[in-house]
């Protein structure tokens, strides 16, 4: 194992130094001024067209825990997206989001054309109306989620090197949208130090499997009753409603954009707690009676992220509490609880934030507990437009997981990843 880990470090050492000599190669100038690509549209810029484009770039090691494999590194392109949007007038925004996931040499293609791996898709795809000073309403392709802060988690500016997985945050992905994304209206505003989102959607009826029950215990339920009329031979599961409610202590957060940030790494001072819900009225179906019921989950968090000293301070817990019907476990979470908790510190004259994040699943339909542990380390080489994190990333007991077949099995790697955007 020791020689394993030595391989890894020396790779990861000479890709830090690398990727650090090449950015100096920028004038120290523009290094120290991030200029963002904005196309104004009139003379004093009300109007405006923004573009950012970015790129995560991953390199990581096999199943850790697995004492009969062969050492191996393999590269994966986590993410490659571009986002534009426009402020066309003080009162309307559009907003287009597309790219790519989870591109590894398992899905590159010949030719890049015969198969879904290499291909570009719609993110997010929303336009937007602003009513007065305190609601706006918007409807598309769309992020604005609810639950928990994570849920509208930014890719962008990560505490952590991404999402902790399982994503119990994300807990509708693949599920009943796409890639996090459902298509619907939504509402939005704040008052004061106070903000809010709600957002009524329809379900992804393109369902390829991620609705059975994953669990060991047999609940008898399918996530897919939008897919089934009633009794009475009507078409019901078809809305989904959630929202999340913030309030801010101090620096308030923008809502112009759905994106939550994970550190703003000294720059705000923010302390905030959240409450949200998600409920999806009839999406349960029971196969064996042909009866729906309901899916209702609820959740509480709190974020801290200030200046301190040299440096900043981060911290974010949540709890949520998932009930899909009795025993039940979806792709991500399951009726039950789960716990989250991170925490990271950054030392502004190094660049650095070392970090932590616990997460703990505990379902009924499961005997034993889910347990998820992530231990990394940021070097900001341009705050977030440019870093580099290294990241300990492990899973117990999660029989979703192709790797773990037991409550007593688990999947540890490191991962390396280089993010740059603009």
């Amino acid at each position: 194992m020791w020689v394993k880990f030595n391989h890894v470090f020396v790779i990861l050492i000479s890709l830090l130094s690398f990727s650090n000599t090449a950015w100096s190669q920028i004038s120290s100038d523009s290094q120290d001024r991030y200029n963002p690509i904005i196309f104004n549209l009139n003379e004093d810029g009300s109007q405006y067209i923004r573009l950012i484009m970015w790129h995560q770039i991953w390199l990581t090691t096999n199943n850790l825990s697995d004492k009969n494999s062969n050492f191996q590194l393999s590269p994966s392109i986590r993410r490659s997206r571009m986002l534009a949007f426009a402020q066309l007038s003080p009162d309307l925004l559009i907003l287009t989001h597309f790219g790519l996931n989870g591109l590894t040499t398992s899905n590159l293609t010949p030719t890049g054309n015969n198969g879904d791996g290499p291909q570009i898709f719609l993110h997010g795809a929303w336009a937007e109306y602003r009513i007065n000073d305190y609601l706006y309403a918007g409807g598309g392709l769309h992020y604005w989620n609810g639950l928990t802060r994570l849920s509208s988690q930014s890719t962008l500016n990560f505490m952590t090197l991404d999402q902790s997985r399982p994503f119990t945050s994300w807990h509708s992905l693949g599920v009943t949208d796409q890639f996090a994304r459902h298509l619907g209206i939504y509402l939005k505003g704040e008052i004061g130090k106070f903000d809010y989102r709600l957002a009524y959607n329809s379900p992804l009826k393109n369902n390829t499997g991620e609705g059975k029950d994953f669990g060991i215990k047999d609940s008898g339920l399918t996530y897919n009753g939008f897919n089934y009329p009633n009794l009475n031979g009507n078409a019901t599961g078809n809305a989904i409603f959630s929202g999340y409610f913030r309030y801010n202590l101090f620096d308030k957060e923008s809502i112009k954009l759905p994106y939550m940030t994970g550190t703003y790494l000294g720059k705000k001072r923010v302390v905030a707690i959240g409450a949200g819900f998600f409920s999806h009225p009839n999406g349960m179906f029971h196969p064996s009676s042909g009866v729906h019921s309901n899916v209702s989950h609820m959740a509480v968090d709190g974020y801290v992220d200030i200046p301190v000293n040299n440096g900043a301070f981060h911290a974010y817990a949540s709890y949520i509490d998932f009930d899909y019907g009795n025993n039940y476990v979806s792709r991500w979470a399951g009726t039950g609880h789960v716990y989250y908790v991170e925490a990271g510190y950054y030392f502004a004259p190094y660049k650095v934030m070392p970090y932590a994040a616990f997460n703990q699943g505990m379902y009924d339909g499961l005997n034993d507990k889910i347990n998820a542990l992530d231990i990394g380390v940021n070097y900001f080489i341009k705050s977030h437009n440019a870093k580099v994190t290294l990241e300990y990333h492990s899973i117990k007991g999660d029989i979703r997981e192709a790797t773990i077949f037991s409550s007593e099995d688990a999947h540890s790697q490191l991962r390396f990843q280089l993010h740059l955007f603009i």
